[in-house]
């Protein structure tokens, strides 16, 4: 089967000791390609170098996350826009709004989230979303945008039925983690998966962070990878009533068209 883990942040220092195993290990499990997430304009251009290393497998956002909305500077948009031209950058992220921790002041989270927008609209490339504790708010500031931009992906999403409806709503796309194997507190997401249309849900790890805690042998690190991608898909398939084959076939398919991947050879 062919699986497309779509937030990686295979670049972190968890990975330093062993990422070339990492890969290999998830070539084996049949990931054919992964979205390499970054969070900084700074770290951007070591994801983009590594991903030039796997030009058909490795691909990248850049973009600036919400908990870092503070040092978005006067010239961070040229920096956004310098590296959104590299051919490895698929789409503008992560970005978003985030109100549980608020690391950042609110208001200078929505003026990063706003530029980044603007900046994803101008390029045509999709965005890769961030949202905690802010859906409304979220949803009123993308839906000053939505019909300009390309696409949109709502990464690793843990909030309610009426969330989901709004981002459903806006045409959005839903990136399903390892949260949902948690029965502490994805339990909540079993029976909204049914309500995701194929054509609009995509799997990810978001590795090293979320390791699925329904494996049956957990690594002793605790550190998630992307192999782990089909213990997310196996539970995903199960409340979908689809068989992991179908959930490959329709979840690849979109992350493909969505982020304008090559066909691996």
């Amino acid at each position: 089967m062919d699986w497309i883990d779509i937030g990686v942040n295979l670049t972190d220092k968890a990975f330093i000791k062993d990422r070339s195993a990492v890969l290999e290990r998830a070539w084996k499990a049949g990931i054919s390609q992964m979205l390499l997430t970054t969070t900084s304009l700074d770290h951007a251009d070591q994801v983009i170098e590594y991903c030039s290393e796997f030009p058909q497998r490795l691909f990248a956002t850049a973009g600036v996350h919400p908990h870092g909305a503070k040092q978005w500077q006067a010239d961070s948009n040229q920096q956004l826009k310098r590296l959104s031209a590299d051919p490895a950058v698929k789409a503008i992220g992560e970005c978003g709004l985030d109100f549980n921790r608020d690391f950042s002041p609110r208001n200078a989270q929505i003026k990063a989230l706003e530029d980044q927008l603007s900046i994803a609209a101008e390029s045509r490339l999709p965005v890769f979303l961030h949202e905690r504790d802010a859906s409304e708010t979220f949803v009123a500031v993308l839906r000053d945008f939505r019909d300009q931009l390309s696409g949109a992906v709502v990464h690793c999403f843990t909030a309610d039925q009426k969330a989901l409806y709004a981002y459903l709503d806006l045409d959005l796309h839903i990136g399903i983690t390892g949260w949902i194997c948690d029965e502490r507190r994805g339990t909540h997401l079993h029976p909204l998966m049914r309500d995701i249309p194929a054509g609009r849900l995509m799997l990810e790890t978001d590795a090293p962070w979320l390791l699925p805690r329904s494996m049956a042998d957990k690594p002793k690190n605790r550190r998630n990878e992307p192999a782990f991608l089909l213990e997310v898909a196996q539970c995903v398939a199960q409340c979908r009533g689809e068989s992991l084959q179908q959930l490959a076939s329709h979840t690849s398919e979109t992350a493909r068209t969505l982020f304008d991947l090559p066909t691996p050879e």
